[in-house]
């Protein structure tokens, strides 16, 4: 019994030592790796704390003079433009939901194929090496060639939130195909049918649910692309606040702000609602 206990101890001693060196190797690798990233990143503290006062001061410079005696002339003089900001922040929005439906649409079409439980490897393998493009390529770069290509305006904003969310969300209802009861795909198959009818009697109603939230989350995250497309000339608000930027006109840059933060808050909370009538508040409550 004793020399049980021994070669016991002598186990978990060996075994706790392999965990302090695999922990230190892992701490060492993770600060070389983070001293490597500054160096290359010109990272410098002396910089950064030189750098805080003139960014604490063009802040101060977008908040607006407001007084009490003079709240609504003052209002009205930072909300000036409020007008034309609210036409171009619903074209912002009509462009983030143009991009996103057909991002979406895209996607669908092609997660079938990219899900390793429902297709054959070399039709997974295309489909991914497809989507994997689309959503490596930044929003910023693919408008910037359909600028080119198609001239100003929002069709090149269209254009790039739909691709990049055809790659994104390609991937994520893949994911959610792989993770359904292939019972009903079976059934429809030994019924006679096809697979594109397997996929749409036997997967689409289980991935439905899911399908649906990451498209509402998608969308969410293509208003705040949307927002900035307009530095390469996409249209939407971004072109006005690029503009107010480049003018130094600093409570523009500010109301702008503050109207593009309401708008995706408000989004925000509706998608949320969205989603939680969808799938289920039992559901969306963590375990």
């Amino acid at each position: 019994m004793t020399g049980s206990v021994v070669l016991i101890e002598g186990a978990w001693r060996r075994a706790q030592q392999r965990r302090r060196l695999s922990t230190f190797i892992f701490v060492l690798a993770f600060l070389l790796a983070t001293l490597a990233a500054a160096q290359v990143g010109e990272v410098s503290l002396q910089r950064l704390l030189a750098g805080l006062p003139m960014a604490a001061d063009y802040v101060w410079r977008t908040i607006p003079q407001l007084h009490v005696s003079t709240l609504w002339s003052d209002l009205g003089e930072w909300m000036w433009g409020l007008d034309l900001w609210l036409l171009l922040l619903l074209d912002t929005l009509l462009i983030a939901y143009t991009g996103t439906v057909l991002g979406a649409f895209a996607a669908l079409l092609l997660s079938f194929p990219a899900a390793a439980t429902l297709a054959p490897g070399w039709a997974v393998a295309a489909s991914r090496r497809v989507l994997e493009l689309a959503r490596t390529v930044p929003v910023l770069v693919f408008a910037l060639i359909f600028v080119y290509a198609f001239g100003l305006g929002p069709l090149g904003g269209v254009l790039a939130l739909a691709l990049h969310s055809m790659g994104a969300l390609g991937k994520l209802f893949a994911e959610v195909h792989e993770n359904t009861d292939l019972r009903p795909v079976d059934a429809v198959r030994a019924a006679g049918g096809s697979w594109p009818q397997a996929m749409r009697f036997g997967v689409l109603p289980q991935s439905l649910p899911g399908l649906l939230s990451f498209g509402l989350l998608r969308f969410e995250i293509n208003l705040r692309e949307a927002s900035v497309l307009g530095i390469v000339g996409a249209g939407g608000i971004g072109e006005e606040l690029y503009l107010s930027v480049r003018q130094f006109s600093y409570p523009d840059i500010s109301a702008i702000l503050l109207l593009i933060l309401l708008t995706v808050s408000a989004i925000d909370l509706l998608c949320s609602a969205l989603r939680t009538r969808v799938i289920g508040r039992s559901e969306l409550r963590p375990a």
